[in-house]
């Protein structure tokens, strides 16, 4: 059990750190080339300026294309994504992720196919299943980081 815990850590991952890939150099599955970060087109904007529905809808818009928005976004996806994989500071990246799925989740309501879950909220339990589980003390180099005087010092770094 403890080995498919470490797989999931590490799928989940990679869902997080593909997604900031996607986003930074379009590579043309969920993100075209020629909109990219790197040809200077905001990640963030077309989602909260189209995508989003509900109660929530009038915040999200106004956070639309602002330069912050899109940081906090992309280095969210790619952190919370390499400490997933690498199994390194997971309690900051269970965190990080649990608050980026949740505003994406209220981004969302209504829901379009189930009235109450979508993968974000499964996402959302996925990370704290692993992070109870120690789930980066395998495949990973978890128990090293532990070990670190930093981490040792300052536990909220597990």
């Amino acid at each position: 059990m403890k080995y498919t815990l470490a797989i999931l850590r590490i799928l989940l991952g990679w869902i997080f750190f593909w997604a900031f890939l996607d986003k930074l150099f379009g590579l043309g599955l969920a993100t075209a080339k020629e909109q990219s970060w790197l040809n200077n087109i905001s990640p963030t904007a077309n989602f909260l300026r189209f995508a989003v529905s509900g109660p929530f809808k009038e915040l999200f818009q106004n956070l639309a294309g602002l330069a912050i928005v899109d940081w906090l976004f992309m280095l969210g996806l790619l952190l919370i994504g390499l400490a997933l994989i690498l199994g390194i500071a997971t309690k900051i990246a269970t965190y990080s992720g649990v608050l980026m799925l949740f505003l994406m989740y209220l981004a969302t309501l209504p829901l379009e196919h189930n009235p109450i879950i979508d993968e974000h909220i499964i996402y959302i339990f996925t990370l704290f299943v692993l992070k109870s589980t120690k789930a980066a003390d395998n495949f990973g180099l978890g128990n090293w980081w532990k070990n670190t005087k930093l981490v040792q010092k300052y536990k909220f770094l597990e």
